[in-house]
């Protein structure tokens, strides 16, 4: 047997295995249990490429702070009425399940669809910076291909244009 035909079949049962790893839940990771603002302050980012972080200034010596920088989201009206807003949006986003949701906080996870990797994601109105802060990791890996960055920014986009 060909060289080339040995390696596409070793790719070909590796990827079918991943999948039904992933269908079986085994590669979703293990819920952070320190979710949740203390002290005016989300969760650091992740200490790999697979976060983002509106609060990732607070962390200068982070050795992903530069990576996982990204701006709040801008509060439009009250701080609660946009969380609000962007509950609906992301019950909207494929892979969403609200976790928390109160005044000034809401915790979604986020699923994907094939391998079932969960990224956690908060949102919390921040009073003294009239912001919406915001963190979002996945739990497993240590990247994202930008997954979580561009979550973020979608939402930013939706939540701009009045959706």
């Amino acid at each position: 047997m060909p060289v080339i035909t040995w390696l596409l079949m070793v790719v070909a049962a590796l990827a079918v295995l991943a999948v039904g790893a992933g269908q079986l839940g085994w590669l979703q990771g293990t819920p952070p249990a320190d979710l949740g603002v203390r002290e005016g302050k989300l969760k650091p980012p992740s200490a790999t490429e697979n976060s983002v972080s509106s609060q990732a200034a607070f962390y200068p010596d982070h050795p992903q702070r530069n990576y996982a920088d990204i701006a709040p989201l801008a509060v439009q009206g009250s701080g609660p009425a946009t969380l609000a807003r962007i509950k609906v949006i992301v019950s909207g986003m494929a892979g969403a399940g609200v976790v928390r949701s109160d005044a000034d906080y809401l915790y979604v996870q986020f699923t994907s669809r094939v391998l079932r990797f969960v990224d956690d994601t908060e949102f919390w109105f921040d009073p003294v910076n009239n912001a919406i802060q915001v963190r979002s990791a996945s739990r497993v890996g240590r990247g994202d291909l930008g997954v979580n960055r561009k979550r973020i920014e979608n939402i930013r986009s939706a939540l701009a244009a009045g959706r």
